[in-house]
């Protein structure tokens, strides 16, 4: 494996890792809503759709606030990565 073909595999490697890295916030607020409210959902007997899935909404969107910032800057530094890359192939 040459030079180029290892760094373009290091690059989706990155890329990969950079996904987990946005998605994991919103999935863990969302599951730990979820949680919450099944716990609530189960000591109380109530039973409603709506009330289950409002809260999750609630806590993915809180978590997509909260890291906002933190996600452009990484998004940013990995696009300048990837074109400084593609002008050292080319």
């Amino acid at each position: 494996m040459n030079g180029i073909e290892r760094q373009l595999l290091d690059l989706v490697l990155e890329a990969l890792q950079l996904a987990l890295y946005l998605c994991a916030p919103p999935v863990l607020a969302a599951l730990a809503a979820g949680l919450l409210i099944g716990v609530l959902q189960t000591a109380t007997q109530l039973q409603d759709q709506t009330l289950a899935q409002v809260p999750k909404i609630v806590a993915v969107y809180a978590a997509l606030v909260a890291t906002v910032y933190c996600n452009c800057a990484a998004i940013a530094n990995f696009t300048a990565r990837v074109f400084a890359m593609i002008g050292q192939i080319s």
